[in-house]
């Protein structure tokens, strides 16, 4: 029996769905961590990021594909990118981290 054709989407969708659950959900991923390394510990962080960051990038490849719309899911990732980099950038000004 075939699927029911109301359930389908088009091939569009589905590019767009992949695309944001892998390179959409690694994005905020690596941002986020990143943000975060400049107000925690960063050597801890990249210790503990190895699991973290497995476990949130698989919870964003799950919610981009339960979304209805891609594209919309490819806007939120973007938005929240574009986020965690402003937060980046001004930590880098106000907590520089010595090396």
């Amino acid at each position: 029996m075939p699927a029911n054709p109301k359930y389908l989407s088009s091939n569009w969708q589905r590019f767009a769905k992949i695309s944001a659950g892998f390179l959409g959900g690694y994005f905020i991923t690596i941002t986020s961590h990143m943000a975060l390394s400049y107000w925690v510990n960063h050597v801890n962080l990249i210790i503990t990021s190895s699991f973290t960051s497995f476990i949130l990038w698989v919870i964003l490849m799950i919610i981009a594909f339960l979304a209805k719309n891609g594209w919309k899911i490819w806007g939120i990732y973007l938005i929240l990118s574009l986020l965690f980099l402003i937060i980046i950038y001004f930590s880098k000004i106000h907590h520089p981290i010595p090396f």
